[in-house]
């Protein structure tokens, strides 16, 4: 069974930056898509990076040029570096996989997900 486990969530100032990282056991990330989402309560959880396994990235439009996703295959693990952090990334973060290779891909696909971590965005 796949286990995915993020790591890196806290509490940061707006415009503040934190790295998160999304590890696996019994299985290869690098020979997968692996996509971010969040979510906070009472919304649905929404895509927000994902890398495929060429290599290739999407962003959603609400983090382009502020987030930096990136894979380190020696370490398996793939990255969510975030920058300017906004009030409004405040939720949980979740990675995944729908045990394909392409970006992006819906919620509804996702066959693993991680336990999730929580960012706070907040003075």
């Amino acid at each position: 069974q796949v286990q995915l486990v993020e790591s890196g969530g806290g509490l940061v100032q707006p415009g503040g930056s934190l790295r998160l990282s999304c590890t696996a056991s019994r299985f290869t990330l690098k020979d997968y898509a692996i996509h971010w989402f969040r979510q906070v309560p009472g919304k649905e959880r929404e895509g927000v990076s994902c890398i495929s396994l060429t290599g290739g990235i999407y962003y959603a439009d609400f983090v382009k040029g502020r987030f930096t996703i990136s894979r380190d295959n020696s370490k398996n693990t793939v990255y969510l570096q975030m920058n300017s952090l906004k009030p409004e990334d405040a939720a949980t973060y979740y990675c995944a996989t729908n045990n394909l290779y392409s970006c992006p891909f819906p919620v509804g696909s996702v066959t693993s997900w991680g336990q999730g971590t929580q960012i706070t965005v907040a003075s």
